[in-house]
């Protein structure tokens, strides 16, 4: 197992193939368009610093490092790579399909109740905009699309709820501004959250991310005879400690 070092940060390699490789991306850490600074270039330097690392996982020179699906910077967790066309074509045409499956961890502000009944998913389907939008306005402006975003409560603090979450739709920012609609925005979100709560995590208790992490995903390998889930071994360290520590802090 590769971890990819940096000055700050350490990019952990879930699991790779001849092609492809799936890593755990920070929070904070842009996946392209931040030439030389985002996930895409630094893991492309370290493979090339690495020959016995590039040629483990027959790198095509021109072609680089390429996400095959998004994964905002916000937000931290499991992203497929691929370092070669074959692949790249391979693994997008699942996730076209919808054969690929990304499940998320999140904690959100607030209590969100359970779905009533037996079935322990609920679903949230208001309809949003193809691009982001604001926390004044979460659905966005303009054109509507129908949306779908299933989730699952995993527990409860004194001020939190931790679910997990599955997109079933693929608008952008769609876990987050869903969440916002519910009624429970995602903890520490700048765009759709409460600013004045934002602060107060950051004065009291040094938590300045978004608490959104990608826990799992589960995809067709090109060599495997049914489908494989990868993820995480562990909540990011710091949602960890903000939702135990609320757990465990003495009532008023």
């Amino acid at each position: 197992m590769h971890t990819i070092k940096f000055k700050h940060f350490q990019i952990p390699v879930l699991t790779m193939g001849r092609g492809w490789l799936v890593v755990d991306k920070p929070a904070g850490l842009s996946v392209h368009n931040a030439s030389g600074g985002d996930l895409c270039s630094l893991v492309l330097a370290r493979i090339q610093e690495e020959a016995a690392f590039e040629g483990q996982i027959a790198m095509e020179p021109d072609f680089g490092v390429n996400p095959v699906h998004r994964l905002d910077k916000e937000t931290s967790g499991v992203i497929l790579l691929a370092v070669n066309r074959e692949m790249f074509r391979y693994f997008s045409n699942q996730f076209e399909s919808r054969q690929a499956k990304k499940h998320y961890v999140a904690i959100l502000h607030g209590r969100l109740e359970k779905p009533a009944g037996n079935d322990l998913w609920g679903t949230w389907e208001w309809p949003l905009s193809e691009t982001a939008a604001g926390r004044d306005r979460p659905e966005g402006a303009g054109n509507r699309k129908d949306c779908r975003t299933r989730y699952r409560v995993l527990d409860y603090s004194r001020h939190y709820t931790l679910v997990e979450v599955a997109l079933l739709t693929g608008r952008t920012h769609q876990i987050r501004r869903h969440a916002k609609l519910s009624g429970h925005p995602v903890v520490g979100d700048a765009r759709y959250g409460s600013m004045r709560a934002i602060n107060y995590l950051k004065r009291n208790f040094d938590f300045d991310r978004l608490a959104l992490h990608a826990r799992s995903l589960i995809l067709q390998p090109p060599d495997g005879a049914a489908p494989e889930t990868i993820e995480t071994p562990t909540l990011p360290i710091r949602m960890q400690a903000l939702f135990e520590n609320d757990m465990s802090s003495p009532l008023p």
